[in-house]
């Protein structure tokens, strides 16, 4: 099927059950991207030994490393246990936002993607909070520090996921808008600028060389990798924030 969600996505085909369910090019390149991550998982993880002898080893190693330095800075030792959904917040967030390096289309540039991601995050947040103050405490903190201040504190609540899905999905989709609208321009201006050359020459767009790259590498792998980094920070802070007066 050629038509569109209302995300971007293409929509490839509808399961014929509930009315029709929309499998759509965000569905099908999330599962690429998670069966990807799954791949490597295995191929690093395979045959390991206590003593690190082989690169791969050490790759896994050092990956592990770096997520448990990342949760211990900044949840603390307590946390720890937060180190394998961390790791796949940041894999699937990276590796979501590089799959458009390889012409597809990028699941983060979709908001239900990042919206689930948040919701999960915000649902996290909830639990600690009410564990923490216990259920009664959890509903007299939208009252501080005057019951007048309770709306403003139910939608700052509300907010939280709302503001951590948008900044991800708007920072990836502009940056796929800019790169479309220079790519086009470019190919005007070659056009108006070297049209009257004789032959093939007139229609190569020779002003495409080059300047798409510089912003692949900026919109495609430094804002890609990022807002991976950004989005686990936030989850991090915020959990830790919400169970900061847990006793263990």
């Amino acid at each position: 099927m050629d038509s569109i969600s209302i995300t971007g996505a293409k929509i490839y085909f509808e399961i014929p059950i509930f009315g029709g369910i929309p499998i759509t090019e965000t569905q099908v390149n999330s599962w690429i991207v998670m069966a990807v991550i799954t791949a490597l998982c295995l191929i690093l993880t395979h045959n390991l030994q206590v003593r690190a002898v082989t690169k791969r080893q050490m790759a896994a190693e050092w990956i592990v490393e770096k997520v448990e330095g990342l949760v211990r800075s900044n949840m603390g030792e307590k946390f720890m246990g937060f180190c394998p959904f961390v790791a796949a917040i940041l894999g699937l967030s990276a590796f979501s936002s590089l799959s458009s390096l390889f012409g597809l289309y990028p699941p983060t540039a979709d908001l239900n993607t990042v919206a689930g991601w948040a919701i999960l995050v915000f649902v996290m947040i909830t639990y600690f909070k009410i564990r923490t103050n216990g259920f009664g405490g959890y509903l007299k903190g939208y009252t501080e520090p005057f019951a007048l201040f309770t709306p403003f504190n139910v939608l700052s609540e509300l907010g939280t996921p709302v503001s951590m899905a948008f900044r991800h999905f708007g920072n990836v989709v502009s940056g796929t808008v800019i790169s479309a609208l220079v790519y086009a321009a470019l190919a005007a201006a070659s056009t108006a600028l070297l049209g009257w050359l004789p032959g093939v020459l007139g229609k190569i767009p020779f002003l495409q060389v080059g300047i798409p790259a510089v912003l692949s590498i900026y919109f495609d792998l430094f804002s890609s990798c990022m807002q991976a980094f950004i989005f686990a920070m936030l989850t991090m802070l915020y959990i830790s924030s919400a169970a900061s007066t847990d006793e263990e």
